[in-house]
């Protein structure tokens, strides 16, 4: 409402609750339009350092601050380091022999001459590829006592005139489910290399048989994930057949287990069947469907170092960036602390660190008071607070979830072992963009999850998959870490 100043005179002459009453309002506009504006800079000036996007999200604007210290090392190679080079073999496949033809001095020939001295240099390639067809046939023979005719069986898994063997369709399952190809660039692939290539059909057929074989596998990491002392959550989402779904991790350095799910919260990890079994150490992001089961609890610490790297860019939020500078100073005390042989440290050093927690959180509260009622707003109801406000409150009411690294050692700082095994599952979303139909989605998560942990414990991948067609995949180790 805008007045005039003789209107704004001859009101305030005849009616000065009125006035004030206009004042009230008009205060009341310009804090949420102030409000508004702060958000809009907020969303602006999000990145992948100080928010939960992705880093592939920074688009080309300028690169978001590393939350790296240097280390004061020179880049490449440590001193000390082994490093890694092809070595000589000790008996070669082939054998090459090159003898000087003539002198390289006067030019005489040198053929027959016994050579003094030998150079050996080797070059290492492949083979030439081709594929190996191999015929069974399968004999009757007619009783010369009942004169009835048998016919000798094929081997299990010999059931059509021609088709693709293990090692075949292993590598095919290799290159969807590891290597995240899509079909059609497999069989292309393939083509290449062998003059045949298997079609996006029996690929897709492949992988459904490859999966149904893993089953007891899978059913066997999910029990060892249950009882696992301590592990990892997060969750994704995913196109399949047009919908948006979820795919669901729980994970530890060594184990591995995805699946999908039409729903993200309660639902899906009832579900899955491994969080209401769990008794350990859980550590996720905070989601609220977690708090549900009643495990022990840790916090990402990663998403707080963004959220206060966020609020710290804001005027009067000091306390932000010292708290973040806190939390980073436990990190590094803590590691120095493993580094050194040590599983726990002194009662005093914790009580300091969270003494100096509680006081930044103190300083927090003081200046992001929490919000006021308008006089002409709702009387009832929660009123919103700022993200500031929000924080605080999470980090104050799970103070034990954010510290646990600090006080048990044995608590990762952050959630980034489940991040991390998301991560490919969102590299097949951008190669492949979606799963057609359930069941391929299913099958991709099993198998994932089955060559995720054969390559957190050092396992052979190919050879796994060959011997999953031949009927006995290798079982990985399900020992607590």
């Amino acid at each position: 409402m805008s007045l005039t100043r003789a209107e704004f005179d001859a009101l305030a002459a005849r009616d000065p609750d009125a006035l004030y009453a206009l004042f009230q309002q008009q205060a009341a506009q310009l804090a949420a339009l102030a409000a508004r504006v702060q958000q809009v800079e907020a969303q602006l000036g999000a990145h992948s350092q100080n928010s939960h996007r992705p880093p592939a999200s920074d688009g080309p604007r300028r690169p978001p601050r590393s939350q790296r210290a240097r280390s004061g090392k020179r880049a490449g190679g440590q001193p000390g380091h082994a490093g890694h080079a092809l070595a000589m073999v000790a008996t070669p496949d082939a054998v090459v022999a090159h003898h000087p033809a003539q002198c390289a001095h006067c030019g005489a020939a040198l053929a027959g001459v016994p050579a003094v001295a030998v150079a050996r240099r080797q070059v290492v390639d492949l083979p030439p590829l081709a594929l190996a067809v191999t015929e069974h046939r399968a004999a009757t023979a007619r009783c010369p006592h009942c004169r009835r005719a048998t016919a000798a069986p094929f081997p299990a898994g010999v059931t059509q005139p021609v088709q693709y063997g293990p090692r075949v369709l292993g590598l095919g399952v290799y290159l969807r489910h590891y290597q995240l190809l899509p079909y059609q660039r497999i069989g292309a692939l393939l083509a290449d290399l062998f003059g045949a290539g298997p079609s996006a059909g029996t690929l897709h057929a492949a992988s459904l048989t490859c999966a149904a074989r893993l089953e007891a596998v899978e059913a066997a990491i999910a029990t060892a994930l249950a009882a696992a002392p301590l592990a990892h959550a997060d969750e994704t989402s995913v196109v399949v057949a047009g919908r948006r779904e979820w795919v669901h991790v729980v994970s530890t350095a060594a184990l591995t287990h995805y699946a999908r799910h039409a729903k993200r919260g309660r639902a899906a990890t009832a579900a899955i069947g491994i969080l209401p079994a769990f008794a350990g150490r859980l550590v996720h992001d905070g989601w609220a469907p977690y708090w549900h089961y009643p495990c022990r609890h840790g916090l990402c610490n990663a998403h707080h170092l963004r959220e206060l790297a966020a609020l710290a860019e804001q005027p009067g939020q000091g306390w932000a960036a010292d708290l973040r500078a806190l939390l980073v100073e436990i990190k590094q005390h803590v590691d120095q602390g493993r580094a050194a042989g040590q599983t726990a440290g002194p009662p005093e050093t914790r009580a300091a660190f969270v003494a100096r927690y509680r006081r930044l959180l103190a300083e927090g509260y003081a200046a992001n008071p929490p919000p006021a009622r308008a006089p002409a707003g709702p009387r009832r109801g929660r009123l919103k607070q700022s993200k500031a406000r929000n924080l605080l409150d999470r980090l104050a009411a799970r103070e034990a979830e954010v510290l646990a690294f600090l006080h048990e050692w044995a608590v990762p700082f952050d959630n980034n072992q489940a991040e991390r095994d998301l991560r490919m599952i969102k590299v097949q979303q951008k190669v492949s963009g979606t799963f057609r139909d359930a069941s391929g989605a299913d099958a991709f998560c099993r198998i994932r999850g089955y060559i995720a942990t054969l390559r957190k414990q050092a396992g052979q991948v190919f050879a796994a998959l060959e011997q999953t067609f031949l009927g006995h995949p290798p079982l990985p180790s399900l020992l607590p870490e």
